[in-house]
């Protein structure tokens, strides 16, 4: 099968796309044909090796697991002798980031707890822009955010992987959505269900007077006395970056009775996945889909993403496994004028 392989930590020169063997699904594993992967942060951070307390687990001196990729769609074509959930034929997507990744592959074998199926009428695009990004925003708002109807919400950062999902989940939850974003992903931010939109190179979302129930942050670009002055007084601040400042102020704070202030860390769950699958089929949740590539221009797929400007997702594509193999990358329709 075809690969793209990091064998030493670096920038996205080090990859090389090569030719290795299919994996053999252990006893509890199916066997993917990867029809999509996306990408995220994470493998940034580990085609990098950096921050460095990454190298614990992912390998001190050179990577333990030689693929990235954790967000996968794709078919079923082999199952291990202790799977129940799945056969040969199904369509299922997942987040394999507790089982070594793999996804950047034409074929990879993941543990089947990692996996949902894919709602028939979901484009596997779609399915593999979800996993990781979805359930973080998700956890982010009901698990940690606590959002409940009616509440009012602000989204930090709504035009990246993960606030595209959150300013759509929010809506879902019956939440009032404020988005902050740039000029150029206003509409954007509409369409996806958010109430306010707020262009953060005009206004600054600190200095109005609205307060919120929750802010979910992606970005990390603000004090947390900024944060905290635009809480409701018990209001709820969760961020998927890391802001030092929180791990001892946050506890002090609730201990005060004040705002809750928690940095967040997602964890794969296959019932988040299988939520996500619901709205995805009924249409509530659209994936926003920046550009596709071919899995040979992976190195350059990561270093779009790693320039930070990506409007929601980045695709990968092995060569064929849609019928119709990308030549370059190139970007897909916004939400509004997608089938």
């Amino acid at each position: 099968m075809k690969a793209i392989v990091y064998r030493t930590y670096g920038s996205p020169d080090v990859l090389e796309f090569t030719t290795l063997a299919e994996p053999t699904p252990k006893p509890d594993e199916v066997l993917i044909r990867v029809v999509a992967s996306s990408i995220n942060q994470g493998d940034w951070h580990l085609l990098h090796g950096e921050p460095l307390l990454v190298r614990p687990s992912a390998g001190l001196w050179r990577p333990k697991h030689p693929i990235l990729g954790a967000d996968v769609a794709g078919v079923v074509v082999a199952v291990g002798r202790a799977v129940t959930r799945f056969e040969p034929g199904d369509a299922v997507f997942g987040d394999l980031s507790a089982s070594g990744r793999g996804g950047f592959a034409e074929y990879v074998a993941a543990p089947e707890d990692a996996l949902a199926l894919k709602p028939a009428a979901v484009p596997f695009a779609d399915a593999a822009a979800t996993p990781t990004a979805g359930v973080t925003a998700l956890q982010g708002l009901r698990t940690h955010g606590r959002l409940a109807p009616g509440q009012q919400v602000l989204v930090n950062g709504a035009s990246g992987g993960v606030g595209t999902f959150a300013v759509q989940i929010a809506a879902t939850l019956g939440a009032t959505v404020t988005a902050v974003c740039s000029t150029r992903n206003v509409a954007q931010a509409r369409r996806l269900g958010a109430d306010t939109v707020i262009d953060y190179t005009q206004e600054d979302f600190t200095q109005g007077g609205q307060r919120y129930d929750l802010i979910f942050d992606t970005v990390g670009n603000r004090s947390v006395a900024e944060y905290r002055q635009v809480l409701a007084p018990q209001g709820r601040f969760v961020t998927t970056t890391f802001l030092p400042a929180l791990a001892l102020r946050g506890p002090w704070l609730a201990r005060r009775g004040g705002p809750s202030m928690q940095n967040m860390m997602a964890k794969p769950d296959r019932d988040d996945l299988a939520f996500l699958a619901g709205l995805l089929e009924e249409r509530r949740l659209t994936p926003v889909i920046d550009r596709c590539y071919p899995l040979d221009e992976t190195a350059d797929a990561l270093r779009y993403v790693g320039a930070g400007h990506a409007r929601g997702k980045v695709i990968v594509v092995p060569e064929g496994a849609d019928g119709s193999a990308p030549t370059a990358a190139h970007a897909i329709a916004e939400p509004g004028d997608r089938p």
